[in-house]
């Protein structure tokens, strides 16, 4: 049915469409799907370079589960500050779906939704199994694909270990992201000085490698100015 939910077969005609160039017009046209259908499928799904089939049937499977009457375990009655915990956690749902049609992949967005309304900020690896109805596997691939971003941390808890958040999480993955950039400004410079600065393919590589320098020096600034502004907090 042209309006129903895809199939994993479409999402891997999908992925596969993607991968070889063609635009939502045409994947859609060859699935016989409308193209808004693509077009929201692959938005909420990692953007065209982030696409996967089978993440995106994940997180459809997810996304159908919490609709239905019951698809939450334990959720109480309320917490001790008196907040409804079914509203928290539609909130939790709504954070993890933004971080997801932003590039997050889904089960890493999900976990980084739930540290981020705990209030403590941490979490074990057998919370999060059951909290996200989740193998173990699938929490431990998404808790290092976060560390390695900077975003989560690991510490110890006696003889268990904790997933968390340091309070200035969005300050250590930015620096991050500089040292992205520092790499490519790196590399694009030695391609340039490799293939001749006279040279079209020189020029580019030297003017991405420019570009990369300055936004590099740009973000430090910004860092170190939210690192003042936070010192200066009373």
């Amino acid at each position: 049915m042209p309006g129903g939910r895809l199939t994993h077969e479409e999402r891997q005609r999908v992925a596969a469409g993607l991968a070889a160039g063609l635009g939502y017009a045409e994947i859609a046209r060859g699935l016989g799907r409308p193209r808004s259908t693509i077009s929201r499928e692959v938005a909420r799904n990692g953007g065209v370079r982030g696409y996967r089939a089978n993440q995106a049937q994940q997180a459809t499977a997810w996304r159908a589960r919490r609709r239905k009457p019951g698809g939450h375990p334990e959720i109480p009655a309320a917490d001790t500050d008196g907040r409804d915990p079914r509203t928290v956690r539609e909130f939790e749902e709504r954070f993890a779906d933004m971080m997801i049609e932003t590039g997050v992949p889904p089960m890493m967005a999900r976990v980084l939704a739930c540290l981020f309304t705990s209030d403590t900020g941490s979490t074990t690896a057998a919370e999060l199994v059951a909290r996200l109805q989740v193998s173990p596997a699938s929490v431990s691939k998404a808790v290092g694909w976060l560390e390695q971003r900077g975003l989560v941390g690991r510490e110890r808890d006696g003889r268990r270990e904790r997933y968390a958040i340091d309070e200035h999480v969005w300050y250590q993955a930015w620096l991050a992201s500089v040292r992205s950039m520092a790499r490519w400004e790196d590399l694009t410079r030695q391609g340039a000085d490799l293939l001749g600065g006279a040279t079209p393919a020189g020029a580019r590589l030297g003017a991405t490698s420019r570009f990369f320098q300055h936004l590099g020096r740009d973000m430090v600034q910004a860092a170190e100015h939210w690192r003042q502004t936070l010192a200066d907090q009373p």
